[in-house]
């Protein structure tokens, strides 16, 4: 009877020491693979995070009309905006209508070329040379598109007047003989509603022929 246990115990497999090492191996890169998981979805997230914004109110300085002006507004304020609501006294020949870019009506010059200042943050606007319908003529001495635009009653209820007198003003400066079709094409970012485009585009020839400042 004992020279079978002593088969049994010698049948019974030995503890394998490179068993232990494997099992723990095993243990420390699952752990540091779950580090690295975490790791991973950690800079996922913050890739993913939204930058934060800018939060109050930044006082800036706007060259309008050929003047400085100063204003204080948050950051995300457009130059139309900007003009109309934080100017003390208001500039509100851009007039707010679609307020997505697709009217024209706001329409300004950025250092000579057609805007939306619906679309342009005001803090984008520094340093630049913003004009706006006021400063292209006074009622005592408008430009030439000015005038041609009252002497061919180009308008009817005036909200895209302004941004029209203003494209058209800056076209005509580019271009100073152009054709009718020339005209349309540089229109084609200003929509007027009451379908005065015939008057508009009739009174942008005439002040090209007229002779007088744009």
């Amino acid at each position: 009877m004992a020279k079978e246990d002593d088969v049994k115990e010698k049948e019974q497999p030995s503890h394998d020491p490179s068993r232990r090492k494997f099992l723990k191996g095993v243990g420390i890169a699952g752990a540091g693979a779950a580090l690295v998981d975490k790791w991973s979805l950690e800079i996922e997230a913050k890739e993913k995070r939204p930058p934060a914004s800018l939060s109050g109110t930044v006082s800036l300085t706007l060259n309008i009309n050929g003047e400085n002006r100063t204003a204080s507004v948050e950051p995300r304020t457009t130059l139309l905006s900007t003009l109309r609501d934080y100017l003390e006294p208001a500039i509100t020949g851009p007039k707010l209508v679609c307020d997505v870019g697709t009217c024209g009506a706001c329409t300004v010059l950025l250092d000579g070329k057609p805007a939306y200042s619906c679309l342009v943050l005001a803090v984008d606007a520094t340093n630049r040379k913003i004009t706006t319908v006021e400063g292209l003529g006074t009622p005592e001495h408008p430009n030439a598109v000015q005038a041609a635009f009252v002497e061919h009653d180009a308008l009817m209820c005036g909200f895209c007047t302004p941004g029209f007198v203003t494209t058209i003003s800056a076209y005509l400066k580019e271009n100073p003989n152009p054709s009718l079709a020339e005209v349309r094409e540089a229109c084609k970012g200003n929509f007027c509603r009451c379908g005065t485009y015939p008057r508009v585009f009739e009174a942008a020839l005439a002040a090209a022929k007229s002779g007088k400042t744009v």
